[in-house]
């Protein structure tokens, strides 16, 4: 009876001892399980947080620092299998930290983008207005201010001037009784010459310092002479009336096509040194220099003579390479 009953309490004891050693291992197995659906759940967000950021797909996206590793042997009986546990935890808390760095640098680079596109709205211009007709370019408009002058008495032009869209052209103030009366009273030549009548009308207009009322005048000489024998002064004083009446962009437009037109015209060189001028007063050093360059080259007789004291003031205090 004792050693049957010696024989029942060993095989309990070993049953025991079995149990123990088995249970340490089962315990791991399900914390490794359960570290398994933790990783996998922290590697679908952050490859979700990758299609958000690249969303071009392939040869965008970058794999975690951290890879599976190799599946451990399984463990002796009675060994824990702490190792396996341990690079589990490692391997999620390397996963989880790149999420982290992942999603804050994309929050960084939305924050970025919103700053930038706001710039972008604030900085675009306002929609350019539709541009005049070509002809408009070269004939100005009726300046502002000018009153309007008797009809010329002269035959019908030959090429008049194309008159600048009803749109485009903004109703200028009508002039004062006083002026109306003043620019009547500047007498008219008449001879008969209608051509030299025309140009000198508009250039007692200008030395009156009716500038809008001179344009007016010369530019209707420009449009119904265009070969007399005044057209070159015709054209470089109605640059000079515009410049003189404070719109330096449009008198270049006068200045560079008289010289162009005509350069051995009689006021070719004039209209290149104050078209060096206009350049000056809308701040285009560039092409003030150039304008001066080439009228020290082209006109040097006129450098040392007839508009030296002109030169010489144009040129004062502006700095040319």
């Amino acid at each position: 009876m004792k050693t049957k009953f010696r024989s029942r309490g060993s095989l309990v004891a070993l049953a025991l001892l079995a149990m123990a050693a088995v249970a340490p291992s089962l315990a791991v197995a399900q914390a490794q399980e359960t570290v398994e659906n933790r990783l996998k759940r922290v590697e679908t967000e952050l490859r979700a947080v990758q299609r958000k950021v690249f969303p071009d797909g392939a040869g965008k996206t970058f794999a975690p620092e951290i890879t599976a590793a190799a599946a451990p042997a399984p463990a002796a009986v009675g060994t824990p299998a702490a190792g396996a546990v341990t690079d589990l935890l490692s391997r999620m808390d390397a996963v989880e930290q790149q999420l982290q760095r992942l999603t804050a640098q994309t929050e960084e680079n939305q924050n970025r983008l919103g700053k930038l596109e706001a710039r972008l709205t604030a900085l675009e211009p306002a929609p350019a207005p539709s541009p005049a007709p070509e002809a408009a370019a070269s004939t100005p408009a009726t300046p502002a201010g000018a009153v309007t002058l008797p009809p010329v008495t002269t035959k019908p032009a030959a090429k008049p001037a194309l008159a600048p869209a009803a749109s485009a052209t903004p109703t200028p103030a009508a002039p004062s009784a006083d002026r109306v009366a003043a620019v009547r009273a500047i007498e008219k030549p008449k001879s008969n010459d209608a051509g030299e009548d025309e140009y000198l009308y508009g250039y007692r207009l200008w030395e009156a310092k009716f500038y809008p009322e001179a344009a007016q005048q010369l530019q209707k000489v420009v449009d119904q002479y265009p070969r007399h024998k005044r057209i070159s002064y015709a054209r470089n004083l109605l640059g000079r009336a515009w410049l003189d009446d404070g719109k330096p962009g449009t008198a270049a437009q006068f200045f560079l096509q008289n010289y162009l037109a005509d350069k051995k015209g009689d006021r070719a060189s004039d209209s290149l040194l104050y078209l060096g001028v206009a350049m000056t007063r809308i701040k285009d050093t560039k092409r003030a220099c150039g304008a001066f360059q080439e009228f020290r080259a082209t006109y040097p007789q006129d450098v040392e003579g007839r508009l030296k004291t002109q030169y010489e003031a144009a040129t004062r205090g502006v700095k040319c390479d």
